[in-house]
C-alpha cells in the first residue's frame, strides 16, 4: 500500500432525508481514514437535514435548482473548489450507509494507480432479509450495468458508489446536463467521462442503500422514464453504435468489471 494516500471529500446530496442522512454521516464518523471534508448539498429541504449534517461537522451548501444532478454538481463544484486537481471527491446519497473502510479503500485505488481517474462500486439493499436484498439488489443493479452499460459501451458509474478525481470533474462540469431534474447523474456523468479516460468498476466496493427504489411501482417506473430520458439527451451524437465504434477504434474506453482498461 502506497505510504501517502491522497485526501478523500464527500459529497452527499440531500432533499428531506434528515434520519436516513444520520445514519450516513453516522457511518462516514466510523471510517478507519477519515474524509478531508463532508460536504451535504441541501437541495430545498423542509425538514432537519442542514442541522443534522452541521451537527455531524458536515460542511453545507445549498442548492436552490431543483434535481440530483444540480444538487451533486454543486456538491462538486465546492469539494473541488477546496481541493487540488490530483485530489478526491467520493460521492454517496443520503440513504446510504458506508462500510469502515470505504474511505481507505477509494483512497488506496487512486494511490495504486495515478491515472486512474473513476472509480464505482455496487450497493446492496438494508433493512430487509439477507437473502431477499442480495437478490434484489443483483436483479435492480444487474439490470441498470447491463442496460446502461450495453447503451455506454462501458460500465456505467453508479452514483451511490462514486468516486473521482476532482480535475476530471473540473474538466465536465460545464458539460454535463446539471439543470435537468429529470436526469440520471451518473449515466450523464457515465457519457461524458466513461469513454477515453481510466475507470474503473469493483465489484467487491459495496455500500448499503436503502431500497426505497423498488418499494412501489411509481418508484420503478419514475426511474425507467429518467433513464430513456438521460440516453435521448445524449443522443444521437451518443447513440450505442456510435459509442461501440469508438470503442474499438478510440483511444480509450472504460475499464470493464474488477479491473483497469489502460488508455492507448
Amino acid at each position: 500500500m502506497p505510504s501517502e494516500l491522497p485526501a478523500v471529500s464527500v459529497v452527499i446530496p440531500c432533499r428531506d432525508d434528515a434520519v436516513f442522512l444520520e445514519a450516513c454521516l453516522s457511518s462516514l464518523a466510523r471510517q478507519s481514514v477519515p474524509p478531508r471534508e463532508i460536504v451535504v448539498v441541501d437541495n430545498n429541504s423542509s425538514d432537519a437535514s442542514a442541522e443534522v449534517a452541521r451537527r455531524f461537522g458536515a460542511r453545507v451548501v445549498f442548492e436552490v435548482v431543483p434535481g440530483i444532478p444540480a444538487a451533486a454538481g454543486a456538491g462538486y463544484d465546492a469539494a473541488a473548489g477546496n481541493t487540488e486537481p490530483d485530489s478526491i471527491i467520493a460521492r454517496c446519497d443520503a440513504d446510504c450507509v458506508l462500510p469502515p473502510d470505504w474511505i481507505a479503500r477509494i483512497a488506496e485505488a487512486f494511490a495504486a494507480d495515478p491515472r486512474l481517474e473513476v472509480l464505482s462500486g455496487p450497493g446492496v439493499f438494508y433493512g430487509m432479509p439477507r437473502l431477499r436484498a442480495l437478490l434484489l439488489s443483483r436483479l435492480y443493479l444487474g439490470s441498470y450495468y447491463l442496460a446502461m452499460g450495453s447503451a455506454l459501451a462501458h460500465w456505467p458509474f453508479f452514483g451511490s458508489n462514486l468516486a473521482l478525481r476532482a480535475g476530471a470533474w473540473e474538466e465536465v462540469s460545464g458539460e454535463v446536463h446539471r439543470g435537468d431534474p429529470e436526469m440520471h447523474d451518473d449515466v450523464c456523468l457515465s457519457f461524458h467521462l466513461g469513454q477515453g479516460r481510466r475507470c474503473r468498476l469493483d465489484r467487491s466496493l459495496v455500500v448499503g442503500m436503502a431500497p426505497r427504489a423498488v418499494q412501489s411501482r411509481a418508484g420503478i417506473l419514475l426511474r425507467f422514464r429518467r433513464a430513456f430520458h438521460t440516453l435521448a439527451c445524449h443522443w444521437p451524437g451518443e447513440y450505442p453504435w456510435v459509442r461501440w465504434a469508438r470503442r474499438f477504434t478510440g483511444p480509450g474506453t472504460a475499464a470493464p468489471a474488477d479491473s483497469v482498461q489502460p488508455q492507448g
